[in-house]
């Protein structure tokens, strides 16, 4: 089993909803099971910035499946939840990403390990160090260190 983490977020329909129910959804994948989530954080959208607010979370999992596949299942959730990729940034139901998978560090067209800018959002190191403080970027160093290199981006912790 390889410890890995999956960022989520949503904004639109009703994301909290979504990202509860992806919790659940992480946990029916073959061979894999959530052992931690993180808290709910609403952000501020990044790049496009004509969209609602994003909610945010982190889940640790633990998975049999190679990075390749995993990611396969990642894409069929999102789907189950009408995930259009329209064009980059954009609003979504769901999105779900692959940002950690045990040490390894990949570059192939279509997944990159460690996420290639979660070292550099605070929406996705907050929630992470949250659930492991002690949690390593491969090549970038300690998730705390790198937090607070960003916690000006206005994250912020939903009750």
């Amino acid at each position: 089993m390889t410890a890995s983490f999956v960022g989520l977020g949503a904004n639109l329909g009703d994301p909290q909803r979504q990202v509860r129910a992806a919790f659940r959804e992480l946990d029916a994948i073959p061979h894999t099971r959530v052992v931690g989530t993180s808290s709910l954080y609403r952000s501020e959208p990044l790049g496009y910035a004509k969209q609602p607010s994003f909610v945010n979370a982190v889940a640790q999992i633990e998975t049999g499946l190679p990075a390749e596949r995993l990611l396969a299942e990642l894409h069929e959730i999102e789907a189950r939840h009408g995930r259009s990729r329209s064009f980059a940034n954009a609003p979504r139901t769901l999105d779900l990403d692959l940002l950690l998978y045990g040490e390894l560090v990949l570059d192939l067209p279509h997944l990159k390990i460690p996420h290639p800018r979660m070292h550099e959002r605070a929406f996705v190191l907050l929630p992470l160090v949250e659930i492991a403080p002690h949690a390593e970027v491969p090549g970038r160093g300690p998730a705390r260190t790198l937090l607070e290199e960003c916690r000006n981006q206005g994250v912020e912790k939903l009750e």
